[in-house]
């Protein structure tokens, strides 16, 4: 239960058993054959909602993998974005020692 295959299979069963049971069928009682019609409903939507809770679950996880991809990228983006900041205010320090040395001051 829970797949298109099951889906199709009850529905011609019901239709089969629906076909034999016509007005010389081997039903007497006309709200016996109602009561399968709508215990097939209710068989049609017990699969049908298992079906998508099956499809939701798989786009759940497409997106939840997608977002771990994307988190992975964006934190290796930033860590080089860190070290590159790092090395530049580095190379600023040095610049400024070199720039405001007491020599090039006085000048």
């Amino acid at each position: 239960m829970g797949s298109w295959p099951f889906v199709f299979v009850f529905i011609a069963i019901m239709g089969i058993w629906a076909g034999f049971n016509g007005d010389t069928g081997f039903d007497p009682y006309p709200f016996i054959l109602l009561n399968l019609f709508l215990s097939m409903l209710a068989g049609m939507q017990g699969a049908i909602l298992l079906i998508s809770a099956k499809r939701a679950d798989a786009i759940s996880s497409e997106v939840a993998v997608h977002t771990l991809d994307n988190t992975n990228q964006l934190r290796q983006l930033i860590e080089a974005n860190t070290a590159l900041t790092e090395t530049v205010a580095g190379l600023s320090r040095e610049i400024h020692k070199h720039v405001c040395t007491p020599e090039h001051t006085a000048r």
